[in-house]
């Protein structure tokens, strides 16, 4: 049964997935969420950019070698797998000349044809030879008058071909030599030229992160010419944070072991060295079969993993050592089951990755208890729990001021949790990451770092009234949020060159002349949908939401029977902020609530059920009133401050409640210790989201110990002194009496 067990475990960890994709940072099955998914599914996912600097104006697209290079990584780069399109400034150029030329050769075939027909009605008429030709050149010489002028003015700089360097500036950039407004999504500047490589929808981290790295590959190994190559957007950047957390997860557990194994050596115990470390062998099992389960289930989580080893390891390990040192097995099972549930009640929250770490806890710890019961089979010799005790007396003028002074404190925590703010920047995720640092670079050359999406979606998008809507629905986000929201490419921008009221011939010739490649970036092939694409900045959520929330307001009526939506990933993390700032008491009193239910139908005391409810009540507020004045932010893994503490502050108010004598008292005031040690061991990470998280969690599992400390003292149990054994004389006296 071991053999199977241990070829099991290593199967599933074999199995075991990190997915640090940004939907597992955003709220499941939200129409936000959706809206992204379908504007993937046309156009492609948010890009990935390779942003390429040059210390010469224009050097990379006036350069026929490197032209011809950039021409051939795009065309590598579209031929990966999973990219859904690529867009850059070789590919337009080729492409527009491909158009051009073929144009070029319509004109011939249709000049061709007019000397033709010209020459067979002369002909037929029985006209002479010299006359037919004659006739000819009369036809011909009319239809280059018509379109030989527009050919000299469309093509002023002669053939339309990428070895042709003034047909490539004349395309790409105006009179002053800067880049025309319909090029700056893949030329942002002279000195600068990007390419944007959209993902196909729903990849998963796996995928993403090959295509990062391919990506990678592809362009170091064209050698182009550039003072700095940059690769960054969204996908990189959730690559980075895998590849961080696949580094982090071991070594952060590896750190809380050693630390776990300090303390369980070296502290002084009743039992032998080597016993010692079963708590940590059980802990080390339990969290090794968590994870084999959510591999075998096929579960993956996200960045969430680095966490879970540390914690499991510093919170688990406690339940073995109160099976191994305590009395009451009962009341152990009670408090463990107690903390799973706690533990499991962040399922409540909108954001995915705050539920998987929430449930992978709750499955630990039970995992870890089985373990260590199967490790540890004997009973421990202390005391029955209807003992005496020796409790702290307090009288009741002093114990009663004491008591509301408590309450009051965490009074205030709780009313302040009301208009705590809440930081919710995803810069903060990838704090301190080569890829932030990328991706700020890149925001400071492109003015912009996120896309936020304006669809028009109807039966016709190519109408000449939802062109002039597309158009001023442009020029009033450009004209209320120009320092903030920058037009990256529209349908209006694109068909600029048809005018100011094209009608619906003229649209259509239009689309006809560009080329397929450029207008399915913003337009449906089947004319249903088109994509208006503006570039934000990255910033504070709470900030943002105002922003879209008025250039939603901004956007004029569409044309009847069209609709149009605002989409994308900075509109899904503002639905993801708004509901955690909406469910922010939830959050904290589900997990209370639901470890109440526990030991209220768990322990045969009733009194140390609700001492243990009071005592988490009491730790979640005095931490939320040490945030408040320290003047900190909540985040959304701390935010769920009281479903966290409560695992502590129960177990330590339920199992202090029954421990007799200093060595009982001991062993839980160093399990407060190798709590707090799990989440310690989160300091090192390089996230500073989950560097923040163990601080505070910290902070919290010594107000946990307090409170329960508090609890017993200032609401201590009624309990009768056991009675005396009855001596002799005292049972004749009793026979007689």
């Amino acid at each position: 049964m071991l053999l199977a067990v241990a070829g099991a475990t290593v199967g599933g960890l074999l199995r075991f997935q990190v997915n640090t994709k940004i939907e597992s940072f955003l709220p499941a099955n939200d129409p936000s969420l959706t809206a992204v998914e379908d504007k993937a599914r046309s156009f492609g996912g948010d890009p990935i950019v390779v942003l390429l600097e040059t210390p010469q104006p224009r050097q990379t697209l006036l350069d026929q070698d490197q032209l011809g290079r950039l021409l051939a990584v795009e065309g590598k780069l579209s031929r990966l797998p999973d990219v859904a399109a690529v867009y850059g400034p070789a590919t337009v150029l080729n492409q527009i000349a491909i158009s051009a030329q073929d144009l070029i050769a319509q004109i011939a075939g249709r000049r061709d044809a007019v000397r033709a027909q010209a020459e067979q009605a002369a002909r037929a008429a029985g006209l002479p030879a010299t006359t037919v030709t004659a006739r000819g050149d009369q036809a011909v010489a009319a239809f280059d008058l018509r379109y030989g002028s527009l050919l000299v003015q469309g093509l002023p700089t002669g053939l339309p071909t990428l070895h042709n360097p003034r047909f490539v500036e004349n395309v790409i950039y105006d009179s002053t030599g800067a880049p025309r407004p319909e090029w700056h999504f893949v030329v942002p500047s002279q000195n600068s030229i990007a390419v944007l490589v959209r993902p196909r929808e729903n990849l998963d981290q796996e995928h993403t992160s090959h295509l990062v790295s391919a990506v990678r590959s592809t362009v170091a190994d064209a050698k182009l010419t550039a003072d700095r190559t940059t690769i960054t957007g969204i996908p990189a950047i959730t690559a980075g944070v895998a590849d961080q957390v696949a580094k982090e997860a071991p070594l952060l557990a590896g750190l809380t072991a050693l630390a776990m194994i300090l303390r369980l050596v070296l502290v002084p115990a009743r039992v032998s060295r080597p016993r010692r470390l079963i708590p940590l062998a059980a802990s080390l099992a339990g969290s090794a079969l968590t994870l084999a389960l959510f591999g075998w289930l096929g579960v993956s989580m996200s960045f969430g993993a680095v966490a879970l080893l540390p914690l499991l390891l510093g919170i688990g390990s406690s339940f073995p050592i109160y099976l191994q040192s305590l009395a009451g097995r009962r009341r152990v099972l009670v408090t463990a089951l107690a903390s799973a549930v706690a533990f499991g009640s962040l399922a409540v929250s909108p954001l995915p990755f705050v539920r998987e770490l929430g449930l992978a806890l709750a499955v630990g710890v039970v995992m870890t208890v089985l373990v260590a019961l199967a490790l540890h089979r004997s009973r421990s010799h202390e005391p029955p729990e209807n003992a005496p005790l020796d409790q702290v007396a307090l009288r009741p003028r002093v114990r009663w001021p004491l008591l509301v002074l408590a309450a009051a404190v965490a009074a205030a925590g709780w009313i302040g949790l009301a208009g705590a703010s809440i930081q919710a920047d995803p810069r903060d995720l990838a704090q301190g990451l080569p890829s932030l640092e990328d991706a700020q670079h890149a925001e400071a050359v492109l003015g912009s770092s996120g896309e936020v999406n304006v669809v028009l979606q109807g039966a016709d998008v190519l109408s000449p009234q939802a062109l002039a809507w597309s158009r001023e629905a442009e020029n009033a986000v450009t004209a209320k949020f120009g320092a903030d929201v920058r037009p990256v490419l529209t349908p209006a921008r694109l068909l600029s060159f048809l005018g100011a009221a094209p009608t619906t011939d003229e649209i259509s010739a239009g689309l006809r002349v560009l080329p397929t490649y450029i207008t399915s970036a913003v337009i449906r092939p089947d004319g249903q949908e088109s994509l208006m694409t503006f570039g934000v900045k990255i910033g504070d959520v709470g900030q943002q939401a105002r922003l879209l929330s008025d250039l939603r307001a901004a956007l004029p009526p569409p044309p009847p029977g069209l609709r149009t939506d605002v989409a994308g990933l900075p509109v899904a993390a503002n639905r993801a902020y708004t509901l955690l700032s909406d469910d922010r008491y939830l959050a904290n009193l589900a997990g209370i609530g639901a470890a109440a239910v526990v030991l209220f139908a768990g322990l045969r005391r009733r009194g140390d059920a609700a001492r243990g409810s009071l005592a988490a009540v009491l730790a979640t507020g005095w931490t939320l009133a040490g945030i408040t004045v320290a003047g900190l932010s909540l985040t959304p893994l701390t935010l769920a401050l009281g479903s966290l503490i409560t695992v502590t502050a129960c177990e330590f108010t339920v199992l202090l409640a029954n421990a007799h004598g200093r060595p009982g008292r001991r062993v839980i005031a160093w399990a407060c210790v190798t709590s707090a040690i799990g989440y310690l061991a989160l300091l090192p990470s390089s996230l500073a989201l989950l560097r923040d998280f163990g601080l505070v969690l910290a902070i919290g599992v010594a107000a946990s110990y307090l409170a329960a400390k508090a609890v017993l003292i200032l609401l201590p149990a009624r309990r009768p002194a056991a009675e005396p054994l009855m001596t002799a004389a005292t049972v004749r006296k009793e026979i007689y009496s």
